[in-house]
């Protein structure tokens, strides 16, 4: 769940999604820094129970280490903050890189501008788990970017929300080894 959220974020950042509705965005080409801060409330509980400190200080230390990073990984699944690099080509402003199979998706275009786009999707799964998303993307300048998606999703009945705010800035032409 935490990977396709985050790669959802990374991808739509500075992608534009492949329909006639949509106006390419100007945003330039090249190697851009996104950072993303995500907050989901809703999330089931790990299957691992909390360990007290004291008890957790009596474990060895490998199965403390392992406990610890489960825990620390539980953690940081509701939230944070990241900021990774991306390589911004024709092909991703365009949609054509976007890789997912959307068949499943009703999507609206509620705005779309050459520095703005908003989207509305509802998706459901064959497994039953339904997904709904707001999408809000704006560059400034060509070199900079803003952005924020509100999704709600249902998975085996279960509601989770997630809200993940970005901000982008282009660094250069050259993306280097950045896929």
């Amino acid at each position: 769940m935490k990977r396709l959220v985050l790669g959802a974020a990374a991808l739509t950042a500075l992608c534009v999604f492949a329909t006639d509705e949509l106006q390419p965005i100007k945003a330039k080409l090249g190697l851009w820094e996104v950072t993303a801060t995500r907050q989901t409330q809703g999330m089931p509980a790990a299957q691992t129970p909390q360990i007290p400190a004291d008890k957790l200080a009596q474990l060895p230390p490998a199965q403390r280490a392992q406990i610890e990073a489960m825990m620390k990984q539980r953690s940081a699944a509701s939230g944070g903050t990241r900021t990774r690099q991306t390589c911004v080509t024709p092909e991703k402003l365009n949609g054509v890189a976007f890789g997912e199979d959307r068949k499943s998706c009703q999507r609206t275009v509620v705005r779309s501008t050459s520095s703005v786009v908003e989207i509305h999707e509802e998706c459901t799964q064959s497994d039953g788990s339904k997904g709904i998303a707001d999408l809000h993307y704006e560059v400034m300048g060509g070199d900079t970017m803003k952005g924020n998606v509100k999704m709600k999703m249902t998975i085996n009945g279960h509601e989770m929300n997630t809200t993940l705010d970005m901000s982008g800035k282009w660094i250069g032409a050259d993306c280097g080894s950045v896929k």
